[in-house]
């Protein structure tokens, strides 16, 4: 006789929320203070749940753990690319977590330098991640963040590459990212605001100096825009830019005067988004100027760089996204999207040639990679599809000629790309629209309704999942699993109105395109209701959270991770990192008409008394970006109000923040746990 184990149940403190004449009963807010013993306490309670709910399948998951880390290539590195005379390398070694940074003097046959050993870096940590490597122009010093408690306050120090000598200046809270003057000796960053963690203040520092004699040097005072900091490809200019969800604005310096004034490129103006890139005398704007929805290419002279003298040099096309440009001595390369798929264009400045990449898959992803040596005509880009391993390709653009740098190997002997099948099909919306969602699976699968599909998607902030590869998802399709990426209205997948048409107050277009997928794949015999599972995390979290209360019966199972689930509560919250910067997407409740609509679907405010599928849902203790309490309070609501017996689970890492855990190996184990629990709801155990 199996025995029930008792699931936990949050103790119910009523706080009354008040917006608009409007009262919400929150039983759970009393969730949000991790410094209350009893709210660390019910965390643990729940995940001591998870582990007696799924300690049956915990050899199932080491075996997965196992499977996945077999694939990998343990002793692998990336291609090499070459920067300022040193060719930079980043490699991994057998049985280490972290990266090795290291570089070599004028040719690959020199004499390794090791810039860092993040196995070594990290020891005493739980947590570790070093980002924004960055070496001065002299190349003997390297500046780089790094973050032990993954809440993305970077502290920023300083290498001498010479001595090996790490300097004394400490510079905290920051993004980790900065960029060297000309003069090898003054660095600029960005500051985080401590609370928020937006990026919110530009400083310059001076080697060797206390960082708390640190400059201002520019201040975003906006509380919906974030502020960074660059130096163009050329190395001419230093760049500050400052960014919203729909506006942008940029400053500049001539990089060889740190200490001078920077001028605005072109003042924000409502709407108005641009970026910016320099070559020979011009600046070559990205932008959506003159209603350019899908953007387009503009050239100004940098004596005058405001918007009137901007004058178009690649139109604005209604059916192509221009998502960005890469500028060459002699080649301008040109990064768009058509139809859903990746296009790469190349054209001459000399206006001699113009042609395009030959792509022939009918799901692929294909994007620019390094390209930081600017007197080149070689060309760095990656390519893969779902059924394709990442390849690094170098295309000389004056031969055409290509070499493959680097093939993805999957190791384990297992894997033939043959035995897989990729396709794009496209589901019918209730309002008629067309949603194109890529499939891939084993060969062979009949569509009799019997088979597990995973449908994965996002579906936010115009981010775009295109079809990639995956050694990991290997794990699903060997037993037997569809994967599905649907791409939803909110993402940019068939350009800027695609996004538009999934934010704000047509929002809801991203939850009904999901469940129309999800319909779809169901009517055409893909899978049934009993085999059906849907992923997402983060905003693609929220969705997990909107289908669940809006279509519970089409899904056997949910995983949502670190998911935005409280959206109300949290918009209203301008102390929560995110908020303010984040009403150009969600809208602004302190408007009546935006609290409404988000109140009508904020998962955590429309769970009801009714079935809900099986669901895990993950979190991170230190998560930034959606601080804990969001799925702990809706978990606890969860319990409060499901009329089923399915298993609800809550995984918090006390550990951990919004990416999880650290290191290539430990992540792994995380979607072990996740492959598991669909696997074991299929009655897959090994």
């Amino acid at each position: 006789m199996q025995i029930k184990i008792k699931n936990p149940v949050a103790e119910k403190k009523a706080t009354h929320l008040e917006k608009h004449g409007d009262v919400r009963i929150d039983n759970y807010f009393w969730l949000n203070d991790k410094e209350n013993p009893e709210v660390i306490k019910y965390l643990e309670q729940e995940n001591e749940y998870n582990e007696k709910m799924m300690g049956h399948t915990n050899d199932f998951q080491k075996n997965l753990f196992e499977e996945m880390k077999s694939r990998i290539k343990e002793d692998d590195s990336s291609v090499p690319y070459k920067l300022n005379g040193y060719w930079y390398i980043t490699r991994y070694e057998t049985g280490k977590d972290y990266p090795i940074y290291a570089r070599k003097k004028g040719s690959l046959d020199a004499k390794e330098e090791i810039l860092f050993d993040c196995n070594k870096e990290a020891e005493g940590h739980s947590y570790f991640k070093m980002v924004g490597l960055n070496v001065s122009p002299d190349n003997t010093l390297i500046a780089f963040g790094v973050d032990t408690l993954s809440r993305r306050k970077y502290t920023i120090r300083i290498k001498n590459l010479i001595t090996g000598e790490i300097y004394p200046e400490i510079i905290e809270t920051t993004t980790g990212g900065s960029t060297w003057a000309a003069d090898s000796k003054t660095l600029f960053y960005t500051k985080k605001d401590d609370e928020t963690l937006r990026s919110h203040k530009i400083y310059r520092h001076i080697l060797n100096t206390d960082s708390s004699k640190d400059i201002e040097v520019y201040h975003e005072s906006d509380d919906t825009f974030n502020t960074f900091v660059y130096k163009t490809k050329s190395k001419q200019y230093l760049v500050i830019g400052s960014s919203s969800t729909l506006t942008s604005e940029y400053h500049i310096l001539k990089a060889d005067d740190p200490t001078g004034d920077f001028k605005v490129f072109q003042e924000r103006i409502r709407g108005l988004e641009y970026g910016i890139a320099h070559y020979e005398g011009n600046f070559y704007v990205l932008t959506n100027a003159d209603e350019a929805k899908n953007f387009k290419l503009m050239q100004v002279s940098e004596e005058n760089t405001s918007k009137k003298y901007w004058k178009d040099l690649i139109p604005h096309r209604k059916d192509v996204l221009l998502e960005d440009v890469d500028i060459f001595k002699e080649y301008l390369v040109i990064s768009e999207r058509h139809n859903g798929l990746n296009k790469i264009n190349i054209k001459r400045w000399d206006g001699k040639e113009d042609y395009y990449l030959p792509f022939d898959n009918e799901t692929y992803t294909a994007y620019v990679s390094t390209n930081v040596d600017f007197d080149t005509k070689i060309l760095r880009y990656a390519y893969n599809s779902l059924t394709t391993p990442n390849s690094v390709i170098d295309f000389d653009m004056e031969s055409k000629e290509k070499h493959v740098k680097k093939e993805q190997e999957v190791l384990g002997g297992k894997f033939d790309k043959a035995n897989y099948v990729s396709e794009r099909v496209w589901a019918n919306a209730k309002d008629g629209t067309r949603i194109p969602i890529s499939l891939v699976y084993k060969k062979g699968i009949k569509k009799d309704g019997s088979n597990p599909l995973l449908q994965y998607a996002y579906g936010s902030y115009g981010s775009t999942i295109d079809p990639y590869f995956s050694t990991v998802r290997l794990s699903l399709l060997d037993r037997g699993f569809i994967y599905a990426i649907a791409h939803i209205r909110g993402g940019e997948y068939l350009g800027r109105s695609w996004y538009e048409d999934g934010k704000l107050f047509k929002k809801k277009n991203t939850f009904t395109d999901f469940i129309d997928c999800s319909r779809f794949l169901i009517d055409e015999g893909y899978t049934s209701t009993k085999h059906l599972y849907a992923m997402g995390g983060s905003a693609g979290g929220l969705l997990m959270g909107a289908i669940v209360n809006m279509a519970p019966e089409l899904y056997n199972g949910v995983v949502a991770a670190v998911p935005f689930v409280d959206v109300v509560t949290t918009m209203l919250d301008d102390t929560i990192p995110l908020t303010t910067g984040e009403y150009d997407e969600w809208g602004n409740p302190n408007e009546k008409e935006y609290y409404e609509y988000m109140k009508s679907y904020s998962p955590y405010d429309n769970v009801v008394a009714q079935s809900y599928p099986n669901m895990l849902v993950t979190t991170g203790l230190h998560d930034s970006q959606v601080q804990y309490w969001e799925p702990a309070k809706w978990v606890a609501k969860l319990r409060e109000l499901k009329i089923d017996e399915n298993l609800l689970l809550l995984h918090t890492n006390m550990e951990a923040g919004h990416g999880g855990a650290s290191g290539r190996f430990e992540a792994l184990k995380e979607v072990a746990e996740e492959y598991a629990f669909l696997l074991d709801l299929e009655g897959i155990n090994h």
